[in-house]
């Protein structure tokens, strides 16, 4: 019987798979599978064009990928590590001194993160995992049963068993179903648009976000200096956007950017998905854990969620070994529910910030625009809040695990 089997192999699967799997000084590491159908070819050439879906990583995130053995994987042209951010309201212009800067030199920090390409994050963490021990099994779930000795997982090529089962398998968790875990779930009324683009200016290791009141629009500093845009905008706005021709769409892209950056030209197609919003009531039962999508979903607009998911992924991994390291069962609730008390409040903290955002910065309007405004204007005026909210973003506030510490 393995320790753990994990289900669903991407960057927060993988990433709790490779720190159980390679163990810490309190506990030996476990018996890891993951299961992931569809796991990533080879990244290709050192000059193929970036792959327009892109993740933000705080400095917690590169913490835990350090500490995963996968940090060094990732090709340094697939991340780029960006010094500053500007965001704005559409009330003010892009240049305004209105324009809220945050600075990693404003809290002693080289960068205030990375972006990575999402493809080149998961090849990275499954190399991790498989380096540590653990085994890849390309074969999707199908079905679990849980008993007192353990859980047993239905495969099409076979059952396997372990003491712990490890949801990750994204917001339509097939392991949350299994289990019984209920969920509360509502659509955010906005589709996000991403692309890889170039642009006329460059784009100055600068993060650029600029809120409006049918949507959020942020420019995502690349290697090669291009940038990828993560657009989200109101289902019937995006549905227009997406249905444009390629110049189209830049001329549109360059009105709700204000040419900050310029203009623009699309180097990829566009991809696009509806926002929810998503909270699993419980992330726990016996034998069984929710993490990443599968147990919550945020807005994109402050780019927490794979942040908050390997976060997910090594406070789970810290209470099993400790579990471990006690001669106790893994599986049982009483270490699970730890974690989930742990996990669930702070992810509710941040969702609750992130939602407040999206009410008052993208859709408000006459008063709450003027509102919005000003706030971005306090926080601008005060070292001591822009240092609050860097340190907010670089993961280095809050109960951390160990690894991110």
């Amino acid at each position: 019987m393995l320790d753990v089997i994990i289900v669903g192999g991407g960057p927060v699967g993988a990433c709790a798979g490779a720190l159980l799997a390679r163990g810490t000084t309190r506990a030996a590491g476990l018996s890891v599978a993951l299961l992931e159908p569809r796991p990533p070819g080879i990244n290709g050439a050192a000059d193929a064009r970036p792959d327009p879906r892109v993740v933000a990583l705080s400095r917690a995130s590169e913490r835990l990928l350090s500490r995963a053995g996968a940090w060094a994987q990732i090709p340094a042209q697939r991340r780029y590590a960006y010094e500053r951010m500007r965001i704005w309201h559409e009330s003010v212009g892009a240049t305004s001194d209105a324009v809220l800067v945050f600075d990693a030199a404003d809290v002693g920090e080289p960068n205030l993160g990375y972006i990575a390409e999402s493809r080149a994050l998961q090849t990275a963490l499954l190399a991790a995992f498989a380096e540590a021990g653990g085994h890849i099994e390309p074969v999707p779930f199908s079905a679990l049963a849980i008993t007192e000795e353990g859980v047993h997982v239905s495969t099409p090529q076979g059952t396997l068993s372990a003491r712990l089962i490890v949801g990750a398998d994204g917001a339509q968790s097939a392991v949350r179903a299994a289990a019984g875990l209920a969920v509360d779930s509502r659509p955010y009324g906005q589709t996000a648009i991403v692309a890889s683009v170039a642009t006329a200016q460059p784009h100055q290791s600068t993060a650029w976000q600029r809120f409006m009141r049918d949507g959020t629009l942020a420019f995502l500093p690349l290697a090669d200096g291009t940038s990828s845009i993560v657009w989200s905008a109101d289902d019937a706005r995006a549905a227009n956007l997406v249905s444009l021709s390629d110049a189209a769409f830049a001329l549109e892209l360059d009105r709700a950017s204000d040419l900050a950056l310029g203009t623009t030209r699309l180097l990829s197609p566009r991809l696009s998905f509806p926002l929810i919003r998503l909270a699993a009531q419980r992330y726990v039962a016996q034998r069984v854990a929710l993490i990443g999508d599968a147990a919550h979903v945020v807005h994109p607009l402050a780019g927490q969620g794979v942040n908050l998911g390997l976060l997910d992924a090594a406070a789970l991994a810290q209470q099993v070994q400790e579990a471990v390291a006690a001669r106790e069962d893994p599986g049982a609730l009483r270490a699970l529910r730890t974690y989930e008390r742990w996990r669930k409040s702070e992810v509710a903290a941040m969702a609750f910030s992130i939602d407040t955002f999206d009410r008052l910065l993208a859709h408000g309007g006459g008063p709450v625009a003027r509102l919005a405004q000003r706030g971005l204007t306090w926080v601008n005026a005060s070292q001591e809040l822009r240092r609050f909210f860097i340190r907010r973003a670089l993961g280095l506030s809050g109960e951390l695990p160990e690894l991110a510490r």
